[in-house]
């Protein structure tokens, strides 16, 4: 029997029962739909991983404070005061693909400006940590090699500390903020980031010269620095330089082979790979769930296929009658069975689309649906159709034609 003819007759049966068809695609188009919008989800929530790391710096290449013990009390990672200015200037003078490099010392403190306060984070850094970050200023300038020697108390702010103590957008280079009971002069103003990797507004933030916030800060005049941000010159040679950043460091902590490291060292893809494979086995594992739905819209298709045979026995058995063959009434009610769930993943795409944009537009929930993910929806869809359609079709082809003539 020629395929477009058997095709023909599968939709006028479908059609022929509009109510029980609809209701038979619908656990296959809620399936579909629940598996495109998870798989959006979990693709978005990566692209924007990939954005935020991105967004952090030009090949950027992170080394901490790592962990020491006290007592017998582990410190955790950023408690060893391992790490100093000195360290900075070797890497620089032996890692020749480390371009920019920018010490830094973190705290937190309560700002105040007029009769507005606010608490920030306070980031001490060097003159090339814009170069590292990839950020231009808005108003302003960034602070110089002078202010660094000299521990100036000069500071720039981000747009969000700016907004709560000046106002939204306003030019406050040349007035003062009061941190710690010490007066620090606006030199500069930030453009707005937006969120880091880790989900913190980048912009919340006050930049001040490292050896400002060691001194007058911390109360610390060692050369004890929090971390070191550096920019490296490819980002193919990123594990190159990041095991020379590893060498010099150990040679300049005097540790010997055996001994921990006491820093740690990490890079943008270390970074990436964390966190997006923490939204890989949530996507994997919301989208599984989704499948369930898949899974009971099959059984749904092979229950309506069945009664379909009951119902149609005695038309089975004239087909039969009249020289249809066995394999011919098989691939008759096996077509309609991938028919009624392609008709239902194909829906199922189109809703999966729509819910993934209405999550974008009210909830501000990045998604994006990878034409991969369409295809996989549509191709289990019709193999769900031949796994759960294959029994009711079997079932038809084996029956008796005399006996199919006489049912009632």
């Amino acid at each position: 029997m020629h395929f477009f003819i058997i095709l023909r007759v599968a939709l006028k049966a479908l059609l022929r029962n509009k109510m029980r068809t609809s209701l038979t695609m619908l656990g296959m188009i809620i399936g579909v739909t629940a598996v495109i919008a998870m798989v959006a989800l979990g693709t978005g929530a990566q692209l924007q991983i990939e954005e935020q790391v991105q967004a952090a710096g030009t090949n950027l290449i992170s080394v901490r404070a790592g962990n020491f013990r006290r007592g017998g009390v582990s410190m955790g990672l950023g408690g060893a005061p391992t790490l100093k200015a000195s360290d900075v200037d070797a890497i620089r003078a032996q890692v020749p693909g480390a371009v920019y490099l920018a010490a830094s010392v973190n705290t937190r403190d309560q700002v105040i400006a007029g009769g507005q306060n606010w608490s920030a984070q306070i980031e001490g850094t060097d003159i090339e940590y814009p170069m590292i970050r990839l950020w231009d200023l808005e108003y302003g300038a960034f602070f110089t090699q002078a202010h660094v020697r000299s521990a100036a108390k000069v500071a720039v702010l981000g747009t969000i500390v700016r907004d709560n103590l000046f106002g939204e957008g306003v030019d406050p280079v040349g007035q003062r903020v009061r941190i710690r009971n010490q007066s620090f002069e606006i030199i500069g103003v930030m453009e707005s980031k937006g969120s880091g990797q880790f989900g913190q507004d980048q912009d919340d933030i006050i930049l001040a010269p490292y050896t400002t916030v060691q001194k007058k800060l911390r109360g610390r005049n060692g050369t004890n620095i929090s971390g070191i941000s550096i920019s490296a010159v490819s980002p193919d040679r990123m594990e190159e330089i990041s095991a020379q950043i590893t060498d010099v460091l150990r040679e300049q902590h005097g540790l010997i082979p055996g001994d921990d490291d006491d820093f740690m060292v990490r890079t943008q893809e270390d970074i990436a790979s964390m966190l997006t494979g923490m939204t890989e086995t949530m996507t994997g594992l919301l989208a599984a769930i989704a499948g369930v739905s898949l899974l009971v819209g099959g059984i749904g298709i092979m229950n309506i296929m069945l009664v379909s045979v009951t119902e149609r026995t005695r038309e089975i058995g004239l087909r039969m009658a009249v020289g249809a063959k066995g394999r011919d009434v098989l691939f008759q009610f096996l077509v309609e069975a991938v028919v009624l769930s392609l008709a239902g993943g194909l829906v199922g795409v189109a809703f999966g689309f729509v819910i993934s944009q209405v999550l974008t537009q009210f909830l501000q929930w990045p998604t994006a649906v990878p034409v991969d993910a369409v295809g996989v929806a549509v191709a289990f869809a019709a193999a769900t159709g031949i796994f759960f359609g294959f029994y009711p079709a079997r079932k038809a082809a084996q029956l008796d034609p005399i006996e199919s003539l006489r049912f009632e």
